[in-house]
């Protein structure tokens, strides 16, 4: 009896041991996760091989694993830069990235776990201060938005090429001009409104002017082409026949033939 405990002690120890390095060689990656594997004995971080998928892994007690997100994840950038002209412009943008799965282990070798701040950043910045610098402020406010929103992206995403990060999207949401600066556009917008509304009302009154100067011309040339054609005997053979069309009224109570010029005459009640 004094025997058990001195044998079952090992036994305990040995169990909690086991217990410890188990708990130690499980490793479990949660939804839209991967780990790297870190083998301190065995050159480091694995790189030749893709990286910890979701669920539940089993990996020795003395090797460890590097959790990161690779789902599409957001990045918002305040970034103030100079327009073409030397003006101050902020920009406010969001990015949408996320880090390559086949190149995880190379991602963690070379730039760690904060490879937001030492490349993606950089990268956002220094494209969007090159691009910003092609333009005028007046181009930034009005119609080029569009534009240095996707020649942003193109220049980052040059940046980022070998840099195990991949680049979904990138949103311009504001750009934001010295008060002054932006006051003068909105005058020379709305000086430039009036002037196009002016154009076009004179524009309209030269066209109305150039249709009613066709129709006097046309209407003319009728004019012209009846007289021509209306000699005496015509006007006499249209006033026969308006003459009969009258004969046929209710209210016609005589008709004379043989008025003057040969013309017949209606003659009513008086």
């Amino acid at each position: 009896m004094e025997k058990l405990p001195k044998i079952g002690l090992p036994i305990i120890i040995g169990i909690i041991v086991l217990i410890i390095l188990l708990s130690k060689s499980v490793v479990t990656i949660g939804a839209g996760s991967a780990g790297v594997l870190y083998k301190p004995f065995d050159n480091g971080v694995v790189t030749d091989k893709e990286a910890l998928g979701e669920g539940f892994h089993i990996v020795a007690p003395w090797n460890s694993v590097v959790v990161y997100e690779v789902r599409q994840q957001e990045l918002s950038e305040k970034i103030q830069a100079l327009s073409s002209n030397g003006l101050d412009i902020r920009i406010d943008a969001s990015i949408w990235y996320q880090p390559l799965m086949s190149n995880l282990g190379d991602l963690h070798q070379q730039k760690g776990e904060m490879y937001v701040q030492r490349v993606l950043q950089p990268a956002i910045r220094s494209a969007a201060r090159s691009v910003v610098g092609r333009y005028t402020p007046e181009q930034l406010y009005s119609s080029k938005r569009d534009a240095i929103q996707t020649e942003i992206y193109a220049e980052t995403n040059k940046l980022l090429e070998g840099q195990f990060v991949q680049l979904n999207e990138v949103l311009v949401r504001d750009v934001s001009l010295p008060e002054t600066i932006k006051a003068a556009i909105e005058r020379k917008l709305g000086q430039e409104q009036e002037s196009l509304e002016y154009e076009f009302r004179l524009t309209k009154a030269v066209q109305e002017a150039e249709r009613q100067r066709i129709d006097a011309e046309g209407k003319a040339i009728a004019n012209q082409i009846l007289s021509a054609s209306l000699t005496d005997k015509v006007l006499k053979e249209k006033g026969i026949q308006a003459t009969l069309e009258l004969s046929k009224s209710p209210n016609t109570k005589v008709v004379v033939i043989g008025g003057s010029d040969g013309m017949p005459l209606i003659l009513g009640n008086n």
